[in-house]
């Protein structure tokens, strides 16, 4: 399931070094706007500590976690929606994410320049907002002119969109991404079909200073007041930390380096897990002696299509799914365990797989 996050922000705020720290990855990480020209992919593996559960119960001969794309794209300027600073390339970058991180500097450093001269995350944010909603705007005005075409035919289906599509433009007008409009989940997927940038979830990643990395600063603050009425996650990390933490060399290293600084777990592993849930995505298990492996799938997925995951004719011969459920599993110990204790479920074709299901599929082809 190739989904993507796209890391935007304005240049010199971390992103690249941050793509580093996700990826192991070496996009290019230096002291000046557009150094990142070409948009960095990489493919990272989500933390989750599950699966060593489930390593150490079942000792199967490979464990395989679940993984997502992460693309560092370039800075965004001021101008950027009329292609300033390469912008419609870097626009073009965005729009084929599935989800937004969007990075902005919360520190202070004489030493690394600000495209605009002075830190203030409020408004690099309100400027690739701005950007993104003039690009949409752009967008929404031609799809409403294409639109008044086929809605002079009676179509209900294009004078349902037309009505969507002109309350979009209103709210752009007005500053408002279309994430922020109050629409239902079914006119969700008819917008789905406008390609718009701003109607991706987007969260917003405050790169602090080692001082700030545990309780954020009065940067962070301005940044969760600004959002307030935004459906939109803040998450605090100090790339340069991140960056450190890379550098060592053993588990013992990196444990004791974040010890020091009063931290469980390395940043990059939340904003990895928060980025997989942005994407609306979950997990179940298959667990086996020859392989425990960790599959994704989109939140709301029934069984068959769960099973589609793993292969096509998994889904078009599913006969059932033999469901435990993780918690059962790991504490009971065995799948003898989980049947002798009720617990092991038969399900058909209805059944909504839930996070941590471990599973096994019956098919027919």
């Amino acid at each position: 399931m190739a989904l993507k996050c796209g890391i935007v922000g304005l240049p010199n705020v971390g992103k690249s070094t941050l793509f580093n720290c996700l990826s192991n990855a070496k996009a290019q990480s230096a002291n000046f706007p557009f150094c990142t020209i070409e948009p960095n992919i990489g493919t990272i593996s989500v933390p989750d500590a599950r699966l060593e559960k489930l390593e150490n119960l079942v000792s199967p001969e490979r464990v395989v976690p679940t993984t997502m794309e992460i693309v560092d794209i370039a800075g965004l300027v001021k101008g950027a929606s009329k292609g300033e600073g390469l912008g419609n390339q870097f626009l073009a970058n965005i729009r084929e994410t599935d989800a937004i991180l969007h990075v902005l500097r919360c520190f202070d450093d004489g030493n690394i320049v600000h495209v605009d001269g002075h830190v203030d995350p409020v408004k690099d944010k309100e400027i690739i907002d701005i950007e993104l909603q003039l690009k949409d705007l752009e967008t929404i005005e031609k799809k409403i002119s294409s639109l008044a075409r086929v809605i002079k035919s009676g179509d209900k289906e294009s004078v349902k969109e037309n009505e969507l599509a002109l309350k979009i433009k209103e709210g752009l007008e007005k500053g408002i991404s279309v994430r922020g409009l109050d629409f239902s989940e079914d006119e969700f997927l008819i917008i789905k079909r406008f390609h718009l940038i701003t109607s991706k979830p987007v969260m917003y990643v405050c790169n602090v200073d080692e001082s700030s990395v545990k309780t954020g600063n009065h940067h962070v603050e301005e940044v969760r007041k600004a959002i307030a009425n935004e459906k939109a996650e803040v998450l605090i990390i100090g790339a340069k930390i991140e960056a450190d933490i890379t550098e060592l060399d053993t588990y013992d290293e990196r444990q004791l380096f974040l010890d020091e600084l009063g931290l469980e777990e390395p940043g990059v592993n939340r904003l990895i897990r928060s980025a997989y849930s942005l994407l609306n995505l979950q997990t179940y298990f298959t667990a086996g002696v020859k392989e425990v492996r960790a599959w994704t799938i989109r939140k709301g997925m029934t069984a068959p299509q769960a099973a589609g995951v793993i292969h096509s004719d998994f889904e078009k011969g599913f006969i059932r799914a033999e469901v435990m459920k993780y918690v059962d599993f790991t504490t009971l110990g065995s799948e003898n365990a989980v049947k002798e204790a009720g617990k092991f479920k038969v399900e058909g074709k209805e059944y909504v797989v839930e996070d941590g299901d471990v599973m096994h599929f019956r098919f027919n082809v």
